[in-house]
């Protein structure tokens, strides 16, 4: 539980941190909200140059993140993508059928073109409901 009761709790996952003192996702209960996940190298900290590595990163990241909140990536109930490049959909594309290949059985996703921080490419946000407690 986190400092102040059963209440909200921080989620924090290894490799990844923010420039401001936020953790990577909030918990009340099931419901996991993320910040903006990143597509830096989980065991550099650099942001690779092409959005293929980028945006493998991001779903290392997902998956760390769901782990770290005692989950899986089966609870993912929404993702939102913020793409530089509207047309990196293809490296988007590859690594989300790589983590939800059943048509049936995929999250909401939303795309949007952004203006980015620094080298990033691609920032991804979500919604999960965690159907265990978090480590």
């Amino acid at each position: 539980m986190g400092a102040h009761g059963p209440g909200r709790i921080s989620v924090h996952i290894p490799g990844f941190t923010h420039a401001n003192p936020i953790p990577a996702a909030s918990m009340i209960g099931p419901f996991l909200c993320s910040g903006a996940i990143t597509g830096r190298d989980p065991a550099t900290g650099e942001m690779p140059a092409s959005p293929d590595n980028q945006c493998a990163n991001v779903f290392v990241h997902v998956r760390a993140l769901l782990e770290a909140a005692g989950g899986t990536t089966d609870d993912i109930l929404k993702m939102t993508f913020h793409l530089a490049d509207r047309n990196d959909r293809d490296a988007l594309n590859r690594e989300w059928l790589a983590m939800f290949p059943d048509p049936a059985s995929r999250p909401a996703r939303q795309s949007l073109a952004a203006r980015l921080d620094g080298a990033a490419l691609i920032h991804c946000d979500l919604l999960a409901v965690v159907q265990a407690s978090p480590r």
